[in-house]
């Protein structure tokens, strides 16, 4: 029972990180011929730093643990090293977003502090997280490893991570175009971004 309780948790947060990889691949249906004299390239550079920001952490929650259920000390070892994994890429976009600079478009400062708030909080309940599984009882389902379920669980606020960007009008025109938001969207296509088997 607590391997496929394992697998489900883990399935749960890669799905929400090939959400995070496909926020905004359904946005591409105004042809960029439409919006190409409304966006300059100061408002495309800036959001895509935001994109890349998000990249760096989407790419790195695709990587599934390796559960083995015959072995609670490696199912629990995996674990932590996976949530711990989470916590340092939350907090590596919410560092590289701070570093983003000034919007070039008005909205653009606010998105990025909702975005930055988001994933240092996220990173902070990774790293209890670690510690509480670090901390628990392999062979005890409940404690720390229900701790490691509650943090994946959270993972349902980047269902969408950025939303903010793509209410915005100039942003959304600028998200169509930068590089790096085109490759954030491809990520759902990354073999991790199954739910792994038990």
């Amino acid at each position: 029972m607590r391997s496929r309780s394992f697998a489900a948790l883990t399935g749960a947060a890669l799905a929400a990180a090939a959400l995070a990889g496909c926020s905004g691949s359904d946005g591409g249906g105004t042809p960029a011929s439409t919006t190409a004299s409304s966006t300059d390239g100061a408002t495309v550079a800036y959001v895509d730093g935001v994109c890349g920001a998000v990249t760096s952490f989407a790419g790195a929650s695709s990587t599934a643990p390796q559960l083995d259920a015959a072995d609670p000390e490696k199912l629990k070892s995996e674990m932590a090293a996976y949530v711990g994994r989470m916590s340092d890429a939350f907090a590596t976009t919410a560092d590289q977003l701070k570093q983003v600079g000034a919007s070039p478009v008005a909205g653009g400062d606010e998105v990025v502090a909702k975005l930055t708030d988001t994933f240092s909080r996220l990173s902070g309940t990774f790293a209890d997280a670690r510690t509480a599984v670090e901390k628990a009882d392999a062979n005890d389902p409940s404690g720390g490893l229900q701790v490691a379920g509650e943090a994946i669980a959270a993972l349902t606020e980047l269902a969408d991570p950025l939303k903010e960007v793509q209410a915005v009008p100039e942003l959304q025109d600028a998200y169509e175009k930068a590089p790096k938001c085109q490759q954030l969207a491809k990520l759902d296509e990354l073999p991790g971004s199954a739910a792994p088997t038990s």
